[in-house]
């Protein structure tokens, strides 16, 4: 993200404390003293993984936290889950580079209450933070399209998406039959259904759909 000027005119009232997790030290650093600019914004505390976020809630109880998506140890909507699962009034925005709608939808579902990518404007990310902590939903607007296209298509079954993963880590039909203790026939059926629902043509383009949807990782 661009630096951007302090804010002006800012309030007098006690800053909202924040906590970023994020794995890559360099843009938590960064993001902190972008952050401390702000004369309303304070960073109490970092995490560089999911786990690490969880104990510093309990720790510094942040006003808001930064999550990012793809950390060790406890990914960031499983954090989100734990954290909510604790604190069901905690808010946290996630801030990834990861915009596929199925991420998005499990953020969200998991108790997030803002969304944003990585490349949003510095005004953008102060105001989804400003207005969060006052106890709004902030999801910036090309993240809330994708979230609305989801909703539009056909969700995959648990199976389908169990079967799915298969086909993205390359198994053949009899793999993914032995794999899930299914006739292949049944397998061919999941398939079929998996292509209409994700509107690909063959397997390959259904695995390109799914890894840039988030349905399924390498």
């Amino acid at each position: 993200m661009p630096s951007e000027n302090p804010g002006q005119g800012q309030r007098s009232q006690s800053p909202i404390r924040l906590l970023i997790a994020d794995d890559h030290p360099a843009l938590r650093e960064g993001l902190s003293a972008l952050l401390e600019r702000q004369a309303d914004l304070q960073v109490v505390a970092m995490a560089a993984d999911g786990q690490a976020a969880v104990a510093q809630m309990r720790t510094h109880q942040p006003d808001v936290i930064l999550m990012d998506l793809r950390m060790p140890c406890l990914e960031g909507a499983d954090a989100v889950a734990a954290i909510c699962g604790e604190w069901p009034e905690a808010r946290i925005i996630i801030l990834t580079t990861y915009d596929g709608d199925e991420d998005i939808y499990r953020a969200l579902r998991a108790g997030a209450k803002g969304y944003l990518l990585k490349d949003a404007p510095c005004e953008e990310l102060f105001t989804a933070i400003r207005e969060v902590h006052s106890g709004q939903k902030y999801i910036m607007s090309q993240v809330a399209q994708k979230l609305t296209d989801r909703f539009q298509s056909s969700e995959l079954t648990d199976r389908e998406l169990e079967v799915l993963q298969l086909l993205v880590q390359g198994n053949t039909n009899r793999d993914i039959s032995e794999a899930l203790c299914v006739a292949e026939g049944t397998v061919k059926f999941h398939i079929r259904n998996i292509l209409d629902k994700l509107g690909a043509g063959d397997r390959t383009q259904a695995v390109t759909i799914a890894l840039k949807r988030g349905l399924a990782r390498l």
